[in-house]
């Protein structure tokens, strides 16, 4: 698999190569995540098949983004897989690959880089 980085104004808020990808998202595991640059928001939204979100804003070298990182802390049964996993919007996701990937959606707020 390979490796994916989340940058927030040049600053690495996260790295895995063991990641899951959920609906054109990238969700990275709870101990990848560099928790310092997370901030809780009061922000939550519900999926009918993965649950009650909850959010995060974004603090790092200077700018904020507000809600630009959600995780499912009590998922419902087919999204268990994600329980705690991290997503992001609004920073550039990096994915080290030899190969080409196709995601289902890109919303437009997060930037698909490409490279080997």
């Amino acid at each position: 698999m390979p490796t994916a980085t989340a940058k927030v104004n040049g600053v690495t808020v996260a790295e895995t190569d063991s990641w899951e990808t959920v609906e054109g998202n990238i969700y990275f595991p709870p101990s990848s995540v560099e928790k310092s640059y997370l901030k809780p928001s009061n922000t939550h939204t519900h999926c009918g098949w993965k649950g009650t979100a909850s959010y995060y804003n974004i603090e790092a070298n200077g700018k904020n983004l507000s809600d630009a990182a959600w995780y499912y802390p009590e998922p419902m049964e087919k999204a268990k897989h994600i329980e705690n996993y991290v997503a992001f919007c609004g920073c550039t996701l990096l994915l080290a690959e030899s190969f080409k990937l196709h995601y289902g959606r890109n919303t437009g707020r997060i930037e698909y880089w490409m490279y080997s």
